[in-house]
């Protein structure tokens, strides 16, 4: 008999690794708020920190290899990462903290907290270094 827990499932994703031009600034605005999902400090070293959830965990890494300074969402690529963050009081917690410590703007303010259309509850955040975040109330809360 095997008492080990089992593997994840095939197609969950893994891990997803983002270069930042600035360590400091994405572990000062990704740290504290992948933790209050639930993520822990994973891995560091000299140049890059990962956080983890469950089999996944998120890795941000200042490389020497870096073609460009800024990250443009608009450009192809990664436009933005979208995590489930609770009810609409977590959801709105969240944001209050994020853009009160001046390190993420809310994105679309006319439209928040419907930007994603009428049946959705969720905050589009985007830091100093550009990266946008999505953080989706679940719908029964």
């Amino acid at each position: 008999m095997n008492d080990s827990p089992p593997g994840p499932a095939p197609g969950t994703l893994h891990h997803v690794e983002i270069w930042v031009p600035d360590l400091t600034h994405a572990t000062e605005d990704w740290g504290w708020l992948l933790e209050s999902l639930g993520y822990a400090l994973y891995q560091e070293w000299p140049a890059g920190k990962s956080w983890r959830k469950d089999h996944t965990y998120l890795v941000f890494e200042q490389s020497p290899a870096l073609t460009a300074h800024r990250h443009d969402r608009r450009a192809p690529g990664l436009n933005h990462l979208a995590f489930h963050a609770g009810s609409r009081r977590d959801v709105d917690a969240l944001v209050e903290r994020a853009t009160g410590n001046g390190t993420w703007r809310l994105l679309f303010p006319d439209r928040h907290p419907h930007a994603g259309g009428p049946g959705t509850y969720a905050a589009y955040l985007e830091n100093r270094d550009r990266f946008e975040i999505e953080l989706i109330a679940h719908p029964a809360t």
